[in-house]
């Protein structure tokens, strides 16, 4: 049974940093792209951030140059290492993920997953 599991969150002064972690176990042959999406109060949910199985990456315009994601494949485990923290990044972050979790002949089945989200508080 695949599960995506997400740590790290929590409450944090604006400037201040913290580093989500996203697990993902089962039957899983492969990972194609994982990334993180939030959803702060009142608005809608964004992505924040995403790599692929290549290691090329794609930033929200908010978040350029404070946040940086990364994978460990041994893993199967994604990161967003978040820095200079503002107010605004107060948000539910979800980790999402594309995944190869079986296969039929040369093909492969890929599904898509969200964990269960963490909460990430950025005050004073």
């Amino acid at each position: 049974q695949v599960q995506l599991v997400e740590s790290g969150g929590g409450l944090v002064q604006p400037g201040g940093s913290l580093r989500l972690s996203c697990a993902a176990s089962g039957s899983i042959f492969s990972i194609n792209t994982m990334g993180w999406y939030r959803q702060a109060p009142g608005k809608q949910r964004e992505l924040v951030a995403v790599i692929r199985s290549g290691g090329s990456t794609n930033y929200a315009d908010s978040v350029k140059g404070r946040f940086t994601i990364s994978r460990d494949n041994a893993k199967n485990t994604v990161y967003l290492q978040m820095n200079s923290l503002k107010p605004e990044d107060t948000a539910v972050d979800y980790c999402n993920a594309d995944l190869n979790t079986g296969s039929s002949g040369r093909y492969y089945y890929t599904s898509n997953y969200w964990g269960q989200g963490t909460q990430v508080t950025v005050s004073s």
